[in-house]
């Protein structure tokens, strides 16, 4: 799978997986804030931060019921509608360029979600590296080829999408200009359970569709994004907030800084311990070998005495024959005198 890099920092295989702060709507309406969870993601070791760009009215209708209030007894966001919800949770515009600027301040890559047209012509005048599709917009084909024709990487979210939706979604990227794409794999409830994320689907995936795959998780924790690393994860996603008890739209199922840290941590180790294909003896465990069990004498012999059970064993350390020799030594003379704790070798038959 093809490798790239954004802002210096490789995508793929060749490197640790790619670690997303989303902070959402995490900032609680304060740039100050804001501003924190940048410096708190940093910190933390995640490789960029990502926004969304959005405003109410571009992402639904001021209307109170029906279709646009949220009944579901079970949504983190009952009793509210779509644009109210949205209004809470949306980023002004105007504090993307200051947010921009600290996350590359601090090494991090900054980007964004855009939701319609308008948001991708603001984050190009921004100069934003890369862009992130949304699951709830993975088929809204003119957002993807608008996005796709800035030539700039896409990372799209699969939540929801069927394998035909998948394919549509991708070649549109393609045959609009999109050469570097990940693909996240993403259960779009919140929060996901573990059980319910199906991680299987990342290395079929890649294979599908010849490109990096990744995971958007909402589960909470750090073991599902781990794990998806062992099946070929590069980029992982997960909402970032300083603390949940400071609340938030997004806040319940969002990392905390000591989470965070955790994550790239082990998501690293995850990455070195995948290795290679291998057998035998590492440089490292070379040393080790000294201590497998072999054959040695655990009498004193004279020359002339034969080899039994009783004064040949299979002991650590490993400077004598192998074992499996044993049957075939059994019956055996020695043709000289032999001290307890000789290694056996073939020289003293």
């Amino acid at each position: 799978m093809k490798n790239f890099a954004v802002e210096g920092i490789q995508i793929g295989e060749g490197g640790p997986p790619f670690i997303i702060a989303e902070m959402s709507g995490n900032h609680n309406q304060s740039l100050e804030r804001a501003l924190k969870i940048v410096e708190a993601a940093a910190e933390a070791g995640a490789h960029a931060l990502k926004l969304q760009t959005y405003t109410a009215d571009t992402m639904t209708l001021n209307i109170e019921n029906g279709d646009f209030f949220i009944e579901d007894a079970e949504s983190l966001w009952k009793g509210s509608s779509l644009y109210k919800l949205y209004q809470e949770a949306y980023t002004p515009w105007e504090w993307h360029e200051p947010i921009f600027k600290r996350c590359r301040e601090l090494g991090m890559v900054p980007f964004s979600t855009p939701f319609d047209e308008t948001a991708v012509d603001f984050l190009e005048s921004l100069d934003v590296p890369m862009y992130k599709i949304a699951s709830f917009e993975n088929t809204d084909i003119p957002l993807i080829k608008r996005v796709a024709s800035t030539g700039k990487p896409m990372i799209i979210s699969t939540g929801m999408a069927t394998i035909a939706e998948l394919d549509e979604t991708v070649r549109a990227a393609r045959e609009a200009g999109c050469k570097d794409l990940v693909l996240l794999k993403c259960t779009s409830t919140y929060p996901a359970s573990p059980e319910n994320t199906n991680l299987h689907t990342i290395p079929h995936m890649r294979e599908l569709f010849q490109c990096q795959v990744g995971l958007s998780d909402h589960t909470m924790g750090t073991g599902v994004a781990v794990a998806s690393v062992a099946l070929g994860a590069t980029v992982i996603e997960k909402h970032f907030t300083l603390a949940r008890a400071d609340g938030g739209v997004d806040s319940a199922f969002s990392m905390e800084p000591d989470e965070m840290r955790l994550l790239v941590e082990e998501a690293e180790k995850a990455w070195q311990a995948l290795g290679a294909i291998m057998y035998g003896p590492t440089k490292s465990e070379e040393k080790s070998l000294k201590f497998r069990r072999t054959l040695y004498v655990t009498k004193d012999l004279k020359a002339g005495d034969t080899l039994s059970n009783e004064n040949i064993k299979s002991i650590r350390p490993g400077n004598g024959l192998a074992p499996k020799y044993l049957p075939e030594l059994i019956g055996k003379k020695v043709k000289k005198d032999i001290r307890k704790g000789t290694p056996m070798s073939w020289d003293l038959l």
